[in-house]
């Protein structure tokens, strides 16, 4: 079947609803635009073999640039003015709503306090679990389908146009912070999963087929499958520490780093959070400025390493406290010495 196809029976099969309070890209609409270019294109490149004749006669044969490479369509009006700017609306529009949707979901189940409690209560007359692996299920597919549908228009752009702009459209959006499967709420989707149905497998294996993780290995992943039987490996190492992640935390460009690590990066004492970094606080990976007010704290991800590594998570939360009373000490004395002088 092809992609066009089960994108459509996607969109009007059994999420329909749910699919209805959501944007997606629209994808035939889009390959409609490509096919009116094409033909539109076909005139043109009549008129470019004519030009190109006439300004080859008095150059050597040797000289005659390829005739393709001449007529590659640098820029479309058509295009530029309808196809990637209504692409970027809809995939800010698709990250928006997942990345709201997934917040809600996973505050659900690492709720504290009052909240926390109620919801335990509630499990004892139906079963949440099950609701939140189905709605994480719906979220992933939703997520999965409209990103290869991303990926198919923009592959097809560059074949009608023999351009690269699709390659620079997706550089865009990384640079925006709205690529779809590079969003940190989908890592925390994937520990939901995980998380969920335990270290042994359970009941939710179906929900979480598409996720895996590797934490013994060299450098420990996460592992997306997509529909098209695609990986996409997560790294869980900070870059900094050169070590797994430590109550995590994701910036706003993406990357992950332990809280101690992003605050020491920051220059910012670890009690008093990544909040307090100045706006000019560079990301140690990418060199990004403003990267940390935003930042996103993995409660799943970490969740999940508590879970599956117990004595290194430990020995970890130990050496952070131990610091954590340093750094409180040491910031209170100096506040004293700046308040009664000495």
């Amino acid at each position: 079947m092809k992609f066009g196809e089960a994108f459509r029976e996607y969109l009007h099969g059994d999420q329909e609803k749910f699919l209805d309070k959501c944007s997606h890209v629209e994808y035939k609409r889009l390959k409609k635009v490509l096919k009116r270019c094409r033909r539109s294109s076909l005139g043109s490149q009549e008129v470019c073999r004519d030009s190109l004749e006439e300004q080859e006669e008095d150059r050597d044969q040797e000289n005659r640039p390829d005739f393709n490479q001449f007529c590659q369509c640098q820029s479309c009006p058509v295009c530029d003015q309808m196809f990637f700017s209504e692409l970027m609306k809809e995939v800010s529009d698709i990250a928006g709503c997942f990345n709201t949707k997934a917040r809600r979901l996973l505050h659900l189940h690492v709720a504290k306090g009052m909240q926390g409690y109620v919801l335990w209560f509630r499990q004892c007359f139906r079963d949440d679990k099950l609701a939140m692996a189905e709605e994480g299920r719906m979220l992933m597919e939703y997520v999965t389908m409209n990103a290869i549908a991303i990926r198919k228009i923009l592959k097809k752009y560059d074949k009608v146009h023999s351009s690269v702009n699709g390659n620079v459209f997706k550089s865009k959006m990384r640079a925006e912070h709205i690529e779809l499967l590079q969003s940190p709420w989908l890592i925390e989707l994937g520990a939901l999963f995980l998380n969920i149905n335990g270290v042994d497998g359970g009941r939710f294996s179906e929900f979480c087929g598409n996720f895996s993780c590797d934490l013994d290995a060299s450098e420990p992943v996460m592992r997306l499958t997509l529909p098209n039987s695609v990986t996409i490996d997560y790294s869980l190492t900070c870059a900094i520490c050169l070590d797994t992640v430590f109550n995590p935390y994701a910036l706003s460009c993406g990357h992950l780093f332990c809280k101690s690590c992003a605050c020491s990066a920051a220059f910012v004492p670890i009690f008093l959070g990544l909040k307090e970094a100045t706006p000019d606080s560079k990301c140690s990976i990418c060199r990004e400025a403003g990267v940390y007010q935003n930042a996103v704290h993995m409660m799943e991800l970490d969740l999940l390493l508590k879970q599956r590594c117990k004595e290194n998570w430990k020995e970890r939360m130990v050496a952070e406290r131990a610091l954590i009373v340093k750094q409180t000490k040491e910031y209170w004395d100096m506040q004293t010495k700046y308040a009664i002088g000495y």
